[in-house]
């Protein structure tokens, strides 16, 4: 007696269950991984007000500073570019400073005392100084500030997110070929890192 037996083919996926659910699981697994370096990046920030330099190249340090037209970028959000001082007819020089707020609050540049905001002498939210960055305050040369009221008046109103503001300075120096140092500190109610500019006046 013949006995057919009937086989049912049970057509098979071309990729396996299993591996599918180990792809989709992997891709989970990195996405968790992006996400936690972000919030790990962003919860350091925090811890330190969000107020230290971020900087690609020179760090803008006391002992690294920055060039003329470099921008100081803050963690928050703040740009401060000083750009390249160029020569005047009558001996002076002119330069620019910009604030490019960034950051998601309004700010006071050099805070609310525009007598306090600014110095050519002393330590302040914006100074305009003759020396090397290192020199702190004591070097032989010498600047004029000609219009630090200006400057100060300028800057003394507050800036609101996603705007800018330039202010004109302009110096005269007791030589030529001086190197100039600008120290930026926005105030801010944690912590801001001093950015140096450091310029040579041709």
């Amino acid at each position: 007696m013949d006995t057919d037996w009937a086989l049912t083919d049970t057509p098979s996926p071309d990729t396996p269950r299993w591996f599918k659910g180990c792809a989709i699981a992997v891709l989970v697994l990195l996405g968790l991984t992006g996400l936690g370096a972000w919030g790990l990046a962003e919860f350091e920030k925090g811890l330190d007000g969000y107020g230290q330099l971020d900087q690609s190249g020179p760090a803008g340090s006391v002992a690294d500073p920055l060039g003329p037209g470099a921008t100081a970028r803050y963690e928050d959000g703040l740009k401060v570019t000083v750009s390249r001082p160029r020569p005047e007819p009558d001996g002076t020089y002119g330069l620019t400073v910009t604030y490019d707020n960034g950051t998601d609050e309004t700010i006071h540049p050099i805070g609310e005392s525009p007598d306090a905001g600014v110095s050519a002498y002393s330590s302040a939210p914006l100074v305009v100084r003759a020396g090397w960055a290192l020199d702190d305050y004591s070097s032989e040369a010498t600047l004029n500030w000609l219009n630090s009221r200006e400057a100060a008046a300028g800057l003394v109103s507050p800036l609101s997110p996603d705007r800018k503001r330039t202010v004109p300075v302009r110096i005269r120096p007791n030589g030529e070929g001086i190197t100039v140092t600008v120290e930026v500190t926005p105030p801010t109610a944690s912590f801001r890192e001093t950015a140096y500019f450091q310029l040579t006046l041709d």
